[in-house]
């Protein structure tokens, strides 16, 4: 399995000098014509790898589709972190940062509470996409019509008595951080643990990431917690401005 994946990746480089013919590739990676189709073959369903009318193979747009998200993850992580490094400093909570690929919602940065009670949260971990305030503010930034295809598609697991219920509840909910530009977790996903966030926005105003702080009950009341939304707010304003080159706009589009 190893050997073929090997094989498999060694094409993409092979393309990326230009487009070639199956002998070709076949000759670079010293294998038979029919082993090389058949990883030719693998790589096309995948949009890898794109068969010319000349019969030749160059690289596929989905690669370049792929390419293009990872740096657009990547900038606004690096772009993000010392606003979160420093927001963490000033208030001591956690922070996360998170986005919503392959209908997946994903922390891609943290920063540890300085208090002793910790989050279970993992870099690369999904969120629980129904109650997360990350996710609401992802998910309602979504057209109308793929909100709710995605909303039909949900689970709606009853973490705790405070979680969403349904799907309606859910559109409503999402309707409701559309209109007021951030989001909370008060009590969905663990009773003890509450949760503000605001969307970062790319230049076309759309949210590319949303920013949270989370904090247990033991440490801040949740209205102690909604005291800091403005200061969630402004911290991811800033990354959106130098993200974006643009002033962030609060309201909601319609």
């Amino acid at each position: 399995m190893s050997q073929t994946v090997d094989r498999a990746l060694s094409i993409l480089p092979l393309l990326a000098e230009g487009p070639a013919d199956l002998g070709q590739v076949a000759d670079r990676l010293g294998v038979h014509k029919s082993t090389a189709l058949r990883l030719l073959r693998t790589l096309h369903e995948h949009g890898l790898v794109y068969r010319q009318q000349d019969q030749r193979y160059r690289l596929g747009a989905r690669l370049f589709a792929l390419a293009q998200e990872a740096v657009e993850n990547l900038d606004v992580r690096e772009i993000a972190h010392p606003h979160l490094v420093a927001l963490n400093e000033q208030i001591g909570h956690t922070v996360h940062l998170a986005v919503y690929e392959e209908s997946e919602v994903l922390y891609i940065d943290k920063v540890e509470s300085r208090y002793p009670v910790r989050m279970y949260s993992r870099i690369g971990k999904p969120v629980a996409i129904t109650v997360a305030a990350v996710a609401k503010l992802l998910l309602a930034d979504l057209p109308e019509a793929e909100r709710r295809a995605v909303a039909e598609k949900l689970d709606f697991p009853m973490y705790t008595s405070r979680s969403i219920p349904n799907a309606a509840a859910f559109l409503k909910e999402l309707a409701t951080v559309r209109e007021q530009g951030w989001a909370t977790d008060l009590g969905g996903h663990e009773e003890s643990i509450n949760c503000v966030a605001a969307p970062i926005r790319g230049a076309d105003g759309r949210v590319v990431a949303a920013m949270s702080v989370s904090a247990p009950n033991v440490v801040v009341t949740a209205d102690e917690l909604l005291t800091l939304l403005p200061l969630v707010r402004r911290t991811a304003d800033a990354i959106t401005r130098e993200y974006s080159g643009q002033t962030p706009r609060q309201e909601a589009r319609p």
